[in-house]
């Protein structure tokens, strides 16, 4: 199960856990107001998985593709991974399954705090469009992850700030709706 908490500020490494003393957890049904679905799914047979599948079919996701985040399997590594941590918005939603390993989704929150979001196997996690975000690896450094797309692929992110996009704006909007 998905674990998320309040992050804390420290500089030190991105990959650390960076939890509040004491720890603020988040639940799912927090993470659910600010947009951000989350499923758990068969990690071991999503090649044949009927609810992959269901999901896919509802959700109108046409393209996938797998990436494996690891010093060894993914060419620029050290840029690649500077570039996922950058906080960042994409005009459209990002869905990742994690079929190995483990990473963490950090969002933030409707007061512009960081929620780091625990991703392992099986976890899948859809982030909305125009939320910012940014992804790192744990301490493990290392996952596998399909990526989800309605449609063809887009992999622009727009590093903050990026307000006046008409994502972030209809975001915005959501934010204001769901407090109401």
């Amino acid at each position: 199960m998905v674990e998320a908490w309040y992050m804390d500020d420290s500089p030190e490494d991105q990959r650390a856990p960076h939890r509040l003393r004491p720890n603020c957890p988040v639940s799912l049904e927090q993470l659910r107001r600010l947009g951000v679905a989350y499923r758990r799914l068969d990690a071991d047979n999503y090649e044949t998985d009927p609810c992959l599948k269901e999901i896919r079919r509802a959700e109108n996701y046409s393209w996938m593709d797998i990436i494996t985040i690891h010093k060894d399997k993914l060419p620029n590594y050290e840029e690649k991974i500077k570039t996922f941590y950058e906080e960042h918005l994409h005009l459209d939603d990002e869905i990742r399954y994690v079929l190995d390993g483990s990473g963490y989704f950090d969002v933030r929150d409707k007061d512009d705090k960081w929620i780091r979001i625990s991703m392992e196997k099986g976890d899948m996690i859809t982030l909305p469009a125009g939320i910012y975000h940014r992804f790192t690896l744990d301490e493990n450094n290392y996952v596998k992850a399909m990526r989800l797309f309605v449609g063809e692929p887009v992999w622009t992110a727009y590093n903050r700030p990026a307000d006046d996009f008409p994502a972030r704006k209809q975001y915005m909007k959501f934010l204001t709706e769901e407090a109401q």
